[in-house]
């Protein structure tokens, strides 16, 4: 099945003191631009997710999206937001401050989801979950929807109501870093 790729970069970076993450130069380039580098081949679209600095990150080549709610209600309102715009059946998320993600990220994912039939898989390491880093199907929109209508903002509560594949990906465990303070930007530079 082919699948829509969606770089999750519509916080508000309150962790970096207000700065969008995405955009914070690592190595000379936009940190989403570097996890743009490494999630686009393995999707077969892929869609920025931002909030704010639209033309910013429209520059990194993708068309980017915003969330239809206005509440910068995290992670699920991002994926809410490609799965409305997905031509795929299939939907992977990275979020924009995780540079280093694994390049068999959604080929793992792909494969866990079909063997366990699940709706959604995860990514797992040293047995904590990183729900930002999966792959799921584009028909769990009414059930994120209704989610979201509801209240719900926890993306452990949503999963929860769901048919949850966790991936180990143990073996890859560094690449799931991610930089949410400056003190972490400063560790990698």
């Amino acid at each position: 099945m082919n699948v829509s790729g969606i770089l999750l970069a519509g916080g508000l970076g309150r962790r970096m003191g207000g700065t969008d993450k995405g955009l914070i130069a690592l190595k000379g380039q936009p940190l989403a631009a570097h996890v743009a580098a490494r999630f686009a081949p393995q999707v077969d679209e892929l869609f920025i997710n931002a909030n704010q600095n639209i033309e910013m990150y429209a520059k990194l080549g993708y068309p980017v999206i915003q969330d239809a709610t206005s509440r910068f209600a995290g992670p699920l309102a991002g994926l809410q937001a490609g799965l409305i715009h997905a031509r795929h059946p299939l939907i992977a998320t990275a979020p924009c401050d995780s540079p280093f993600l694994p390049s068999d990220l959604v080929a793992r994912l792909s494969a866990a989801l079909k063997k366990d039939n699940a709706q959604l898989a995860a990514a797992k390491t040293e047995g904590q979950l990183h729900p930002v880093f999966c792959l799921c199907r584009q028909d769990l929109l009414p059930s994120l929807t209704a989610f979201l209508d509801a209240g719900g903002r926890k993306m452990s509560d949503w999963l929860a109501t769901l048919k949850l594949v966790e991936v180990n990906f143990d073996d890859e465990a560094e690449a799931f870093m991610n930089i949410n303070t400056p003190q972490e930007l400063d560790a990698v530079k």
